[in-house]
């Protein structure tokens, strides 16, 4: 049994996520699997992932894993990042208007409907370093400074319904929901992988975390 599961679902970059937690795991085991019995054994599981979210859902379901993520997200210690993060949602603009794994209330919309892309620093997408305000006090941001800088490529933002899951924000051109949390979900619009040191700390911090916000 392993402590730590990557799900793997064909898309991705799993192998750098992986490393990554290889990087802070000390003697817990890391794994990328698409095995139901694996995932659902670890005490901590993450879905990475990048590409589009229409082709995300229907590799999830062609490879029968979308019950087992949702089973994940209600009952083990989640970690979802950047197209692993929206599909938390209900729905996205993406791929005309694609229906997501609904476990949190709210939406996925294009940085097109809100942001004037003419403008040299407005440009979609929205791809490098910028800042994460923690908006909501978490254990994943232990050691981990206010306004550290991550690493960010993405034309998408969720918009949750519900704004207490909001955990931290970043500003392009205009404020948006950059991480959510619930008592045991975490997931972050940006790469902790590629993010250095705050990313391979927040790594750190969620393989250690035993669920609840505080």
């Amino acid at each position: 049994m392993a402590d730590i599961v990557v799900i793997d679902y064909g898309m991705g970059n799993l192998r750098s996520v992986a490393k990554a937690l290889l990087t802070v795991a000390g003697k817990k085991t890391v794994v990328i699997s698409a095995d139901p019995n694996k995932i659902r054994s670890a005490k901590h599981v993450v879905l990475p992932g990048v590409g589009a979210i229409g082709d995300c859902m229907l590799e999830l379901e062609r490879r029968q894993l979308t019950d087992v993520v949702i089973n994940a997200m209600k009952n083990q210690l989640f970690l979802g990042i950047c197209l692993g993060m929206q599909a938390l949602f209900d729905n996205s603009e993406e791929n005309h208007q694609t229906a997501l794994l609904q476990f949190m209330p709210g939406q996925v919309r294009h940085f097109n409907t809100q942001l004037d892309t003419t403008q040299p620093d407005r440009k979609v997408p929205h791809m490098g370093w910028n800042q994460v305000k923690h908006d909501l006090s978490h254990p994943i941001w232990a050691s981990i400074p206010q306004h550290s800088h991550f690493y960010f490529v993405h034309s998408y933002y969720v918009v949750p319904d519900n704004q207490t899951h909001t955990i931290a924000t970043t500003d392009y051109q205009q404020p948006f929901t950059s991480a959510v949390g619930t008592d045991n979900v975490v997931a972050v619009q940006f790469h902790p992988e590629k993010s250095q040191e705050q990313g391979l700390q927040l790594l750190n911090n969620f393989i250690h975390w035993h669920g609840k916000t505080h």
